[in-house]
């Protein structure tokens, strides 16, 4: 019996394998794995500044503050996508604006903002008639849907986020430690700050087709959540943080064909695993230290 049971998960391994290979030789297995890689990368690399910055609420509610870009899109027989991005970008923007203009603590403006902005995007969806495929699609993601203007438009996203923040990587790390001795330095602390907002803004409204509104922030937080729990030092974490989000949208998509599984959980699910493992080995380590 145990023999038998051994061939079956072995032929099933096999079967698994042979599939995986024949889906690579699909082009959308093959954007949706660069697509994967692509947000990764362009997820660790902003993510390791929002989770020092303590500004992943604030991706959140752009995320789900996105439901409004994407009803209007739909609304207006446009592809949502091109919706999405001015939509987060000027909801980042003016977020950021109230934040600095009010003397209310951050998570009280943007609980504000995101419920009117939900409460405007439920309204507007009860006026969809007939198939919501392209909406239930963004707000709960198809990888596997992503063509190349995604992987153009994800791709701009990276080289120009990459540009941006290592040209200014002294800054922007004495911005996120200590942004009161960055003012008395010189540093323009709301250019570099609105900066940030917008390349965060536009990096979530290229996430949200592959992975949904409501998986999109798990792409900013896990990956350099669990960097962190590795290195406390700022240039070992930043790598750290890439190469998690790297690998595990990887694995993640790897999983998905193998398994036939939705690909945006898989790669949350991964990371999430992943999160759960470095936590447990840390914690074992400081133990028997």
């Amino acid at each position: 019996m145990d023999l038998f049971n051994y061939c079956q998960i072995t032929e099933l391994a096999v079967t698994n394998t042979n599939d995986l290979v024949s889906l690579l030789k699909f082009p959308f297995m093959q954007r949706a794995i660069a697509g994967a890689v692509l947000m990764g990368i362009l997820g660790g690399m902003l993510g390791s500044f929002v989770t020092l910055r303590q500004l992943s609420f604030f991706s959140h509610a752009v995320g789900h503050a996105a439901l409004v870009g994407v009803a209007l899109g739909v609304l207006l027989q446009l592809n949502p996508t091109w919706m999405l991005l001015p939509f987060t970008l000027v909801f980042g923007t003016v977020v950021l604006y109230f934040i600095d203009k009010t003397d209310l603590a951050n998570d009280s403006v943007l609980s504000i903002v995101l419920s009117g902005a939900l409460a405007i995007g439920v309204i507007l969806t009860s006026f969809i008639k007939g198939y919501r495929g392209n909406l239930m699609g963004v707000l709960f993601g198809d990888i596997l849907a992503i063509d190349v203007t995604d992987l153009v438009l994800t791709l701009l996203v990276l080289v120009g986020g990459s540009i941006f923040l290592l040209s200014t990587l002294r800054q922007q790390i004495l911005l996120t430690l200590n942004p009161d001795v960055a003012q008395v330095q010189g540093i323009s602390v709301q250019l570099y700050r609105y900066g940030f907002v917008v390349l965060l803004s536009l990096a979530v409204a290229v996430a949200i087709k592959a992975v949904g509104v409501l998986l999109v922030n798990a792409f900013l937080v896990i990956p350099a959540s669990t960097a962190k729990l590795m290195s406390h030092h700022f240039s070992h974490f930043l790598v750290m943080s890439v190469i998690v989000g790297f690998s595990s949208s990887l694995f993640g998509m790897i999983i998905s064909g193998l398994f036939n599984i939705a690909s945006g959980p898989s790669i949350v699910l991964v990371q999430f695993l992943l999160f759960v493992a470095v936590f447990i080995w840390v914690k074992l380590t400081l133990k028997a230290a």
